[in-house]
């Protein structure tokens, strides 16, 4: 307990981590925030650098959300709760939680909110989606509602990569993926790892997973060694590459999870597909791209996309807690918030080899 009341003594600085229009990357000293009557001020102990932090950073924006101004990054965190609001029942000050950052308007007039797909609840509040700020910061105010006590066996580390497990993990459930069902991931990036965990756990098989870097494919075969690996090539077309899928797994895929948004990638997985298969896309990519239309056509091929997740943060911790997934792996760099800069160009940078990078603070 004392170790969570006195943080502020020790560290009454609110460092924060921006971006903006000019795509700067700036650590920043930001206001102490006053946590509301439902709401909890929680030390952030580790956050992980997303894709689309990257993205938002160097391009500007993803889709129609545009950086106007300067905006807080991050959304994948976990922490400590150092204060509560009066009507905070459920958690208390030292309680270690990770926090879910959809934050929806629940309210019963909201058909999306209350048929259970909050995530696409038009009002929805997404920390590190512009101009919400994120939560790669020290001290961040959040709502009871939407944090979720961690048991003593998740550390802080993992507390944070919940968040791209429950990418993974609505990913899997939206794509009703079975027991012993040919299964391939394109793309062996942070998503594409956790799907691979996933679906190792959701007893896919046989599986084969892609990418361009050797040194992700043998972290890939590392983490699940019956997963087939492939290395897809720049300089050949789809059709080649999908050739190269199939001829790993042994058949034409039943599911395909795509987790890179890369066109020629999500070509790969529609002509690594059997008639009546899926493409499920989770990664991000271009606003407009072109797809082999006649061809999923002909093989009814099914193209399917995801939106972030809904009630996948209980199932999460408990996989974790369970021991049927393992995170811990997926951390390869870990910085401080004032080596944000650091930890940003490691993220963005191949040569850097990073999975996951996260930022710290103790």
């Amino acid at each position: 307990m004392s170790s969570a009341t006195d943080i502020l003594a020790r560290k009454p600085k609110n460092i924060a981590i921006e971006t903006n229009p000019k795509h700067e990357l700036n650590v920043m000293d930001a206001e102490l925030p006053e946590q509301g009557p439902d709401d909890c001020l929680v030390h952030v102990r580790a956050t992980g650098i997303c894709g689309s932090d990257v993205h938002f950073w160097m391009t500007g924006g993803i889709g129609d959300s545009v950086i106007r101004g300067d905006l807080g990054l991050g959304h994948e965190s976990s922490g400590i709760v150092i204060r509560t609001g009066s009507n905070v029942k459920r958690l208390k000050v030292g309680d270690r939680v990770a926090l879910e950052c959809g934050i929806p308007c629940s309210k019963p007039t909201c058909e999306f909110c209350r048929t259970g797909r909050y995530n696409g609840c038009p009002n929805i509040i997404f920390y590190s989606s512009p101009p919400v700020n994120g939560t790669l910061r020290r001290y961040h105010v959040h709502p009871e509602a939407w944090l979720h006590l961690l048991p003593d066996s998740i550390t802080y580390e993992e507390g944070a990569l919940l968040e791209p497990l429950s990418v993974a993990l609505a990913g899997i459930e939206r794509s009703g993926l079975r027991l012993g069902d040919p299964l391939v991931i394109c793309g062996a990036g942070p998503i594409g790892m956790v799907s691979l965990l996933a679906a190792n756990a959701a007893g896919a098989a046989p599986i084969v997973i892609t990418d361009i870097d050797q040194n992700r494919l043998a972290m890939a075969k590392s983490l699940v060694p019956r997963v087939r690996i492939v290395e897809v090539h720049r300089n050949m077309d789809a059709k080649e590459n999908a050739n190269q899928i199939k001829q790993a797994l042994g058949q034409e895929a039943k599911l395909v999870l795509e987790c890179t948004g890369v066109e020629s990638s999500i070509h790969a997985g529609i002509y690594a597909s059997r008639f009546g298969g899926s493409v499920f896309i989770i990664g991000v990519g271009k606003d407009f791209q072109e797809v082999p239309f006649m061809h999923a056509s002909f093989r009814e091929i099914d193209i399917r996309f995801q939106f972030r997740y809904h009630e996948t943060y209980p199932k999460a911790i408990m996989l974790v807690s369970e021991g049927l997934i393992d995170l811990k792996p997926l951390v390869t760099h870990r910085f401080t918030l004032e080596q944000a800069k650091e930890a940003f160009e490691a993220a963005s940078t191949p040569a850097s080899k990073a999975v996951k990078v996260q930022l710290l603070d103790d």
